[in-house]
């Protein structure tokens, strides 16, 4: 053995091998698949991160650009979980050069090492670069009418401030249909109140726009009342008229009343009927009747209605009337018998005259007779 390893061939041969795994060995971990074992090459996604614009916001509106993008880093391990951790980096968009109108843009970045390959979701954008227009708007109030308690209505809504400036696109601003603030709560309500209600602006179809709203919220005041309605009111007479009174004309007033309840049953409503008992009219004066409330109706505005009413008493009328005829017969009975007393004096004259007119031929019968 140590015969061999004296012999020259033998350590020829020997340092032959060892060269060659060294050359195998250093050419090993020069390859690149080797080198990418060694560095531990990971890939990771960082979502949400914030999209930065730079134009001119003072006289410029920009729109079409996201929120956020996901950034995904491919490299080294250390650097993808530092640059994943710290997130000291930025994506962003500059406009600053580019003109009113639409544009396709790439997104860009910074502090970001080049040894990772960075992409972008999306990667390209659309922009709409617009002029920036800001006008005054008026603020319409609103709440549903199902947050009502049955019987009452909601009389009006007032917002404080009444108006409300909005800032947008140019078409945004064109496309404004409703300027509103919504007014919510538990449903029963009865009684007014006021509420701090943020300011929507809503397109034609009810899309929310994309505007900058100054005061983003007001103030409203909400007035609820019971539900009402005026009507008329008729004379209804009950029971008789006491003997010797005559009714000539009843009045009353009010003449309207206004009536409080659910909504369906004073809609069905015409009149308000006032039940007048005539055997308590006696005389001449104002009587006040109490008002019987409808079914359905809680409330009204007059519980009482006053009847004027104009009496006559029918047996005075009579006795008056019976003493004039006593005492003035006595002129009109004596002119009868005046009439015939006279008449007949004269028909006693009538028969002298024909009495005279028979002696002629008395006389003359008389001559014969000689």
């Amino acid at each position: 053995m140590d015969k061999m390893m004296d012999s020259p061939w033998v350590l020829r041969i020997v340092a032959l091998f060892l060269a060659f795994l060294l050359f195998f060995s250093v050419r090993a971990e020069l390859s690149p698949k080797n080198k990418t074992i060694s560095s531990s090459e990971q890939t990771e996604v960082i979502r949400d991160v914030p999209v930065d614009v730079f134009y001119d916001d003072k006289n410029l509106i920009v729109t079409g650009i996201p929120k956020t993008v996901d950034v995904t880093i491919k490299g080294p391990m250390p650097l993808v979980m530092k640059t994943k951790t710290t997130k000291d980096f930025s994506v962003f968009v500059d406009l600053s050069k580019l003109l009113i109108g639409e544009h396709n843009v790439n997104l860009q970045y910074e502090n970001i090492s080049d040894k990772l390959q960075v992409t972008f979701d999306p990667e390209t954008v659309k922009v709409n670069i617009e002029e920036k227009v800001t006008q005054e708007f008026r603020v319409d109030p609103e709440m549903s009418n199902r947050l009502l308690e049955e019987g009452y209505i909601l009389n009006g809504m007032t917002a404080n401030p009444a108006t409300v400036y909005v800032t947008g696109a140019k078409s945004a601003i064109e496309s404004i249909s409703y300027v509103k603030a919504t007014v919510t709560g538990e449903q029963g309500l009865k009684e007014s109140f006021s509420q701090v209600a943020a300011v929507q602006v809503l397109d034609r179809d009810l899309n929310k726009l994309d505007v900058t709203i100054e005061p983003e919220t007001v103030k409203v005041q909400v007035d609820i009342g019971a539900y009402s309605r005026e009507l008329p009111v008729v004379l209804k007479e009950i029971g008789k008229v006491a003997n010797g009174i005559s009714v000539n004309q009843l009045t009353f007033n009010p003449t309207m009343v206004r009536v409080y309840g659910r909504k369906s049953i004073l809609d069905s409503l015409t009149v308000i009927p006032i039940e007048v008992d005539l055997s308590k009219i006696t005389e001449s004066k104002t009587y006040e009747f109490d008002v019987k409330l409808p079914e359905g109706v809680t409330k009204i505005s007059e519980s009482r209605i006053k009847v004027k009413a104009d009496v006559t008493k029918v047996e005075q009328e009579k006795t008056t009337t019976t003493t004039t005829t006593t005492t003035n017969p006595p002129a009109p009975t004596p002119t009868p018998p005046p009439t015939p007393t006279p008449t007949p004096p004269p028909n006693k004259e009538e028969p002298d005259t024909p009495s005279e007119d028979k002696t002629p031929p008395t006389e003359k019968t008389e001559d014969v007779d000689s």
